[in-house]
């Protein structure tokens, strides 16, 4: 039978009419009862399950596409470690600080949260947040789901290096933390005269055990892994330690051959978290919507391409736009029903640019992008059927 215009008008319009009838006697039927009781801790509606995913021990990825905003609540926040979680003790904690120092001293928690405290808004990112393997059902979390921010909360770096009276030939300091693995990292003393943190407070309570409780080094914008957690040793010196995680690991080789080491600072770099996998889109408007970061201050600029990068749109940045922070971005587009693959590309303070991976490879060839700092454009590709999937990669 050949349905008229008429017809399916009607149609749609008892569709619409059922669903709001639907709506109302929900409605009533939750207002005909008393809700449950306050609690001692809030949780989530059971209608939003978003969920870390897990595929090796070592770490779990945020899902990107689920959150709103750009504070990542802290039991979502990635984690990555290298010899599993140390239950800590906080009664037991100390912080050793010696070295090239005047006065060594062994800072208990309680110490810690005596002196003058400094909150930070940043993002943290493992310097290897690329998937090796990409799928068209990849979707967002998969792709680069190890990066989350947070709000921070300890002292200052700076004032623990008042305290003990660094010597002024001292250019590095030594980060060790209390895990199984005893991850170091040697630090420019520069960066804790900057901005860097002893944090024991996240998103308004303390650490979680996987964020290092009870207190983490913090260094914004610069590679996770440099951001110690469970730190219980600081030693300054004149040169770095030159630890087994920089030199054997955490170093890019490149085309010619050698290497870079001590490459600290996250590039800027964007995903777009919406459209995306696994979605199937409807005809007719919608937001393109996505963060956009970078540990050399703040996203200035993330254009969006619509045609696989020919052309590109400014997007609209969503305030406040804060320095080595995530930054939401959007741009209305109208889908007519028509095959179309969407980028996004970031541009920070300093001018850097978020290149393609042919770009990446002409820099520091194709060795150098093996495993970390890894930032390429990325973009979904969208079907006629409204089907949303990862645009084929290079790097496959």
């Amino acid at each position: 039978m050949r349905l008229s215009r008429r017809d399916v008008i009607q149609t749609a319009v008892n569709g619409i009419a059922l669903r709001a009838a639907g709506a109302a006697q929900s409605r009533q039927e939750a207002s005909k009862k008393p809700g449950h009781q306050a609690t001692s801790i809030g949780q989530r509606s059971t209608f939003e399950q978003p969920r870390r995913l897990s595929l090796f021990p070592t770490n779990s990825r945020t899902p990107l596409q689920d959150l709103q905003g750009t504070i990542t609540p802290a039991d979502l926040h990635f984690e990555r470690h290298h010899s599993g979680v140390p239950e800590m003790d906080p009664r037991e904690y100390s912080l050793l600080v010696h070295g090239m120092v005047d006065r060594p001293t062994i800072f208990t928690l309680a110490d810690l949260k005596r002196l003058p405290s400094v909150t930070r808004i940043c993002f943290l990112e493992c310097s290897g947040n690329l998937t090796a393997s990409p799928t068209a059902t990849t979707t967002p979390q998969d792709l680069c789901g190890l990066t989350s921010q947070s709000e921070w909360v300890g002292v200052a770096v700076s004032t623990l290096l008042r305290e003990v009276g660094a010597k002024p030939k001292a250019t590095w300091f030594l980060a060790e933390g209390a895990d199984a693995a005893l991850l170091s990292r040697s630090v420019p003393v520069d960066k804790g005269y900057d901005d860097a943190l002893i944090a024991y407070g996240q998103n308004g309570e303390g650490l979680r055990p996987e964020q290092g409780y009870p207190a983490r080094l913090l260094l914004p914008g610069w590679e996770g892994n440099m951001s110690v957690k469970w730190i219980r040793r600081i030693e300054l010196a004149d040169r770095p330690f030159m630890t087994r995680e920089e030199t054997s690991k955490y170093t890019d080789p490149l085309a010619n051959d050698t290497a870079r080491i001590f490459s600290f600072v996250m590039d800027a770099r964007s995903v777009i978290t919406s459209p995306c996998p696994p979605m199937r889109l409807a005809r007719g408007w919608l937001e393109v919507r996505g963060l956009a970061w970078s540990g050399y201050g703040k996203i200035r600029r993330v254009d969006i391409s619509l045609d696989n990068g020919r052309n590109w749109t400014p997007a609209k940045l969503h305030g406040p736009v804060l320095s080595k922070a995530h930054t939401r971005f959007s741009l209305p587009f109208n889908w007519t029903g028509e095959p179309v693959t969407l980028l996004s590309r970031a541009v920070d303070e300093t001018g850097y640019v978020q290149p393609s991976w042919s770009e990446l490879v002409a820099t520091r060839g194709p060795r150098g992008n093996v495993t970390y700092h890894r930032n390429p454009i990325t973009g979904w590709r969208i079907d006629p059927d409204g089907a949303v999937s990862l645009r084929p990669e290079a790097w496959e």
